[in-house]
């Protein structure tokens, strides 16, 4: 057989072979595009069929009162694709003000067996943490994380709780500092702050070291429950003070508008963490945007139902403060704000 006659036979075989392949290949090419489409078309159906349950544990936070936060968190959970009463079922529980309520309460969502537990506020997590170590919990806001023992690092939280922080200690001093430059003759400071929590202790610490430098002097008046509300008021009322600080917590913020009309009526300048203070009537505020971390822990509550471990979720810190000043208010006491302070605030409520 010549060369050309061979070199002909074996074209013809290679051809006669890739007719039968081809075909085959190109089934192949149509079926793995198919299942290349449909995946995500599955796991979106299969994410609708299964319903998760959601624990989330609180001081206040109920499922029927108004509550930006809650409804941020809700919202969140909307963007993530997960729809209260479509493919997924949410527990509140809420202690009504009553730290020693949480207890319970943590096990009454380890008992339903949630897929996971959103925990607002310190004595929340806690609770939470006491009553499992499996159920991934996620801090919807808390003070100190790794002051309080919650994780080992904020880096890599380790063990089953991850979430958001709100750098409370950190920027105590700060609030201190604002309150002095917007009320320069203010020289004793009433602190009003909650001694049962376990995180506040710290805070009024670094609270103290920043009124040495700022030659402020601090008067600390301690509540632990709501009933203390009053005698707390009396013994303000009752000494000469200039100002009010006030180291927020879940007891505190509940009785904001108590508190802010207080100040009202004793015509003193005050200061708060949260701006839901000023707009229940307090001069000013400043700290983080609450609302943008519970809508962020929504996005750890997505992450962890998805498979990530909330070992390896790092905690967040906020990344946007805001200053919000009252100026009704501040006509209402008859003060003067001074411009510089005036033109850094984000929000100023006319």
């Amino acid at each position: 057989m010549t060369t050309e006659r061979s070199t002909a036979v074996l074209g013809n075989a290679v051809n006669d072979l890739l007719g039968i392949v081809r075909p085959t290949v190109t089934g192949l090419a149509i079926v793995l595009a198919i299942v290349l489409l449909a995946a995500p078309v599955a796991a979106e159906a299969q994410q609708a069929g299964k319903l998760v349950r959601i624990g989330f544990l609180s001081l206040h936070i109920s499922a029927g009162d108004p509550s930006p936060l809650r409804d941020a968190f809700l919202a969140g959970l909307r963007n993530a694709g997960w729809i209260a009463g479509r493919n997924a079922t949410i527990e509140y529980r809420h202690a009504a003000g009553d730290p020693a309520r949480l207890s319970k309460l943590a096990h009454d969502l380890v008992a339903l067996k949630v897929d996971v537990i959103v925990a607002a506020g310190t004595q929340a997590i806690q609770a939470a943490r006491q009553a499992t170590t499996t159920i991934p919990i996620v801090m919807a806001i808390s003070s100190d994380p790794l002051g309080s023992g919650l994780v080992a690092s904020l880096a890599r939280p380790g063990g089953n709780v991850t979430g958001l922080t709100h750098l409370n200690i950190d920027v105590s001093g700060k609030r201190l500092q604002l309150l002095h430059e917007a009320v320069p003759g203010a020289r004793r400071v009433a602190v009003l702050w909650n001694s049962g929590h376990p995180v506040k202790p710290r805070e009024w610490q670094a609270t103290g070291e920043a009124a040495q430098r700022l030659g402020v002097n601090l008067w600390s008046v301690e509540v632990k429950r709501a009933t203390d509300l009053d005698r707390a008021f009396e013994a303000i009322a009752g000494e000469k003070i200039d100002a009010l600080l006030v180291l927020e917590d879940p007891l505190l913020l509940a009785h904001r508008q108590r508190i802010a009309e207080f100040t009202l009526r004793r015509r003193l300048p005050s200061m708060f963490e949260p701006r839901e203070f000023v707009e229940a009537g307090g001069l000013m505020s400043y700290g983080p945007i609450f609302a943008d971390l519970y809508r962020r822990a929504a996005i750890y509550v997505d992450k962890i139902l998805k498979g990530t471990k909330p070992a390896d979720l790092p905690i967040e810190q906020p990344t946007r403060f805001e200053l919000v000043i009252n100026m009704k208010t501040a006509k209402a006491l008859g003060l003067t704000i001074p411009p510089s302070v005036v033109l850094r605030a984000d929000h100023v409520i006319e």
